[in-house]
């Protein structure tokens, strides 16, 4: 259950002002197509997200600080990734980009200190700044040919 203030649009989630930002784990109804900007920011507790196949952008800042976030599956519906969207998601230990993502945003996964190892297939022409900056963990990266602009 989400306490705090819930807004569900026709397209979106809006997440403010969580009063309870104990929750562990969220499902996410396939009648959303975006996760807005600061949606789930600071949901310490937050282990695993659900997002289904309607979403097609995680704005920036989506999930920063989720200290706790082990897991997330991003579905091929996403296009977009944006900045900050998972900085400081200290417990996230992999992340599999989707042949659908282009770009990755700036800061992105900066922060995450236990992501050891990043999948981003050749669809994604751009990685921002400091997209992986104090992931300290990182153990291997695999950059395909189809990245053209490096930050």
């Amino acid at each position: 259950m989400i306490c705090g203030v819930l807004e569900l649009s026709d397209d979106g989630l809006n997440l403010r002002d969580v009063i309870d930002k104990n929750i562990n784990h969220i499902v996410i109804p396939n009648t959303v197509t975006f996760i807005c900007l600061e949606a789930f920011w600071s949901c310490t507790s937050l282990k695993s997200v659900s997002i289904p196949n309607s979403v097609t952008e995680i704005h920036g800042f989506a999930f920063k600080n989720c200290s706790s976030l082990e897991r997330i599956d991003i579905p091929n519906s996403v296009t977009e990734i944006g900045k900050s969207a998972f900085e400081c998601c200290a417990s996230l230990e992999s992340i599999d980009i989707p042949n659908s993502v282009t770009e990755i945003g700036d800061c992105t996964f900066g922060g995450c200190t236990s992501l050891e190892r990043v999948d981003i297939l050749n669809s994604v022409t751009e990685i921002g700044d400091c997209a992986f900056t104090g992931c300290t963990s990182l153990e291997r990266i695999d950059i395909p040919n189809s990245v053209t602009f490096l930050y």
